[in-house]
């Protein structure tokens, strides 16, 4: 990747969501400014004058929001808190980005789309989002990008969490669980992903902001798709396991919220912003090697 010119040490950062998967990392990578993080527990983003009050007194010049209502299936029966997550709270902070002139980034997702396309999507095409959580998510973008210069960034299929990470785990690590432990493996032979590794993800973020880039919208995925098989397949090979998988269509399997069949994400605008994101595939190795990395590590101590 490209490497982020030298940041202001007296730069204020305010992280929102800073205990999940992403939040932690985001905080981790900025430890060399000033990071004003908030938790769950010590701020409530449903609050609007809580956000208004918190960001005040921060005085931030950056707000990096990583709170997230992700529970997709849930959301069909909960629309009232996905809504109040994933957009009125992003709302709140949009407006208090405006207040203080703090500029704004927000994350969203790939399930905007309605899955029915044959090449990756881009910033360009337009939104049809199927699914309570997919609207929620799409309305948030918009309210985020009512705040002056803000950036919204899509991600998907994120991975990057280590052993020892006790929040909810996504796709991958279910994949390399059931890899690891031999099992077989139920995997989409017709979804096509995109996969986001959450330190990509992060370098992506500083890169924009320390080269002050472009407002609006990007796709911040690794390059490169493949269908959930292809992607086990590929770390199995990079594991060295000979793969039990159970290939199964999407429509084999009835869940409450819809997803989009083909959700690949073209990342050229950001590369045309100056930083070309890695193959998924080498993504994919540098987690697996720092999950090695960090397991002898923490046995050694």
């Amino acid at each position: 990747m490209s490497a982020s010119s030298t940041p202001s040490r007296g730069t204020r950062v305010f992280v929102a969501g800073a205990r999940g998967q992403l939040g932690a990392a985001i905080v981790e990578a900025f430890d060399d400014r000033e990071v004003i993080a908030h938790t769950r527990a010590t701020l409530d983003v449903t609050d609007h004058g809580a956000v208004c009050r918190a960001v005040a007194s921060a005085r931030p010049d950056m707000i990096i929001n990583c709170t997230a209502f992700n529970d997709v299936d849930g959301a069909e029966a909960r629309p009232l808190d996905a809504f109040a997550v994933n957009a009125f709270a992003v709302r709140s902070l949009a407006r208090a980005a405006e207040d203080t002139g703090a500029r704004l980034v927000h994350y969203s997702t790939d399930f905007v789309f309605d899955g029915t396309a044959s090449k990756p999507y881009r910033e360009t095409d337009a939104p049809s989002p199927q699914s309570v959580y997919a609207a929620s998510k799409l309305t948030g973008e918009w309210f985020a990008l009512e705040a002056p210069g803000a950036m919204v960034l899509r991600v998907e299929s994120l991975f990057g969490t280590g052993r020892t990470w006790t929040g909810r785990r996504g796709t991958m690590d279910g994949l390399l669980a059931g890899l690891e432990q031999r099992r077989s493996v139920r995997v989409f032979s017709d979804r096509t992903v995109s996969p986001s590794y959450t330190g990509d993800v992060v370098t992506a973020t500083r890169h924009l902001l320390d080269t002050a880039a472009a407002s609006g919208l990007y796709h911040c995925v690794n390059s490169g798709h493949a269908t959930w098989e292809q992607v086990a397949l590929e770390m199995a090979r990079q594991l060295g396991i000979e793969p039990r998988l159970e290939p199964i269509t999407m429509d084999q399997v009835v869940t409450p919220a819809t997803r989009p069949r083909y959700c690949a994400l073209a990342n050229d605008k950001l590369a045309d912003a100056g930083l070309s994101m890695p193959p998924w595939q080498d993504a994919l190795a540098r987690w697996l090697t720092a999950r090695v990395y960090r397991d002898i590590r923490i046995e050694g101590c």
